[in-house]
């Protein structure tokens, strides 16, 4: 997509972007009844399974100067541990180790989560206050993939509620043929190529490297 803007589109379009939430009302019509009716503070029985069918959830957080991040998390379905009504547990599976949740949750003590479920279009919105634990006790009880976890990212509760299925509609995320062919995006290795510019690295070595972490991804 080409843009008729001179220098950077963001730098352009914020000259004159919404600038305060009455004026960002006024684009809108009001939000139903049911809509803000759905929010709660704790979960019910059938939150509880909807996260118990979740095999993805994307956790939102931010660092103390507001620069934001969101980050996949994904297991088995129910990998996520419901400890009670208002407090979630999620174990940090081995990854990249940049720790960039991680961090931001302990500098601001907050974060979002979104959870999904394969092949379906309902998902459920997670919003509070949050921590990193390394409790034993509690790592003990979070092994989804066969062992404890280095920590766990634990949410007390604040708001939760199902969220619009109309996003994952519109994207047709669950119906093969309307996906998109392989070739028609860079592979993984491709792209990592690109943001590392590292001379002398090939995709053969960064394939090599992505084929190690998968075998090895429990370890």
């Amino acid at each position: 997509m080409t843009t008729p803007f001179a220098g950077s589109a963001f730098d352009a379009l914020r000259l004159d972007a919404v600038s305060d939430q009455e004026a960002l009302r006024q684009a809108y019509e009001l939000p139903g009844a049911a809509a803000l009716r759905k929010q709660m503070t704790e979960l019910t029985d059938e939150t509880r399974r909807l996260i118990g069918c979740a095999s993805l959830v994307l956790i939102a957080s931010a660092d103390a100067e507001g620069n934001c991040d969101v980050s996949p998390r994904g297991g088995p379905a129910g990998f996520v541990a419901v400890l009670d009504e208002r407090t979630v547990a999620i174990p940090d599976a081995t990854g990249n180790k940049r720790l960039d949740t991680l961090q931001n949750v302990i500098e601001t003590g907050r974060a979002g989560l979104l959870f999904v479920i394969p092949g379906r279009t309902t998902t459920l919105r997670v919003n509070g206050r949050a921590c990193v634990s390394t409790r034993p006790e509690l790592l003990s009880q979070l092994t989804p993939v066969g062992k404890p976890p280095a920590s766990a990212l634990v949410i007390g509760i604040e708001e939760v509620y199902p969220h619009c299925p109309k996003s994952l509609l519109r994207s047709a995320a669950w119906k093969p043929d309307q996906w998109l062919p392989k070739d028609a995006q860079p592979t993984s290795a491709e792209v990592t190529l690109a943001q590392l510019r590292m001379p002398g690295l090939t995709i053969a070595d960064i394939e090599q490297v992505e084929a190690d972490s998968l075998k090895y991804r429990y370890e």
